[in-house]
């Protein structure tokens, strides 16, 4: 039979997780010694149980290695530091230009709303009023094609309503006139089947009186 696989999660039961920490722990500091012996790896392993108890394994010294890590990482981090910087540095200024250009953005918004007007001088009143006509200008002629496509487009829909009106129109005509016409042969038949004659034993009556 298959053994199912066995799902990470916390175990809830107090008793088999006491269980299976001892057990683990075991294997993992077995794998850490196999690992510094068959490698001649330099291995230091610290385990802290539930209950705070320390567990510990190291292939040398636990202190010598616990030293050579942090100089490791001291030294990676003093390497990187320059690329780093390098690297931010146009960052740095781009975001200080962009910033800057935010700024002006805003103020000169402000101005065109009319704010912040205090400080302008005549000549940055006369800038700020031809930027005002330009943009008024800008606007109605956006105004004035939108309208004109409204006309055409109303336009053409005023050409569809009097081409199917039209249409309809003829159509009636020639349902009204087919009309007639049946009519008219209906009316036919009637006078036809009226102008026959008179029945046979009248006719036969009027001959028998001529005799």
């Amino acid at each position: 039979m298959v053994r199912g696989k066995t799902q990470l999660k916390r175990i809830e039961n107090t008793t088999s997780r006491q269980a299976t920490f001892s057990k683990r722990r075991k294997g993992l500091l077995k794998k850490a010694s196999e690992l510094s012996v068959l490698c001649d790896a330099d291995v230091a392993l610290i385990i802290f149980s539930p209950r705070g108890k320390l567990n510990q394994y190291a292939s040398s010294s636990m202190e010598e290695t616990i030293g050579r890590y942090k100089r490791h990482v001291k030294n990676t981090q003093d390497s990187t530091s320059p690329f780093v910087d390098q690297n931010a540095q146009p960052l740095k200024h781009e975001a200080q230009r962009m910033s800057k250009k935010i700024e002006q953005l805003e103020t000169s918004k402000r101005k065109l709303l009319g704010e912040d007007l205090g400080k302008c001088s005549i000549r940055g009143l006369r800038k700020i009023e031809r930027q005002l006509d330009r943009s008024i200008s800008i606007i109605r002629a956006r105004k004035t094609s939108l309208y004109r496509k409204l006309i055409e487009q109303l336009k053409e829909k005023e050409r569809i309503l009097v081409a199917e009106n039209a249409m309809l129109r003829e159509k009636l005509r020639l349902d009204q006139h087919q009309i007639s016409n049946e009519d008219n042969a209906a009316v036919s038949i009637v006078e036809t089947a009226l102008s026959i004659g008179l029945p046979d034993q009248i006719l036969n009556y009027t001959l028998f009186l001529q005799q």
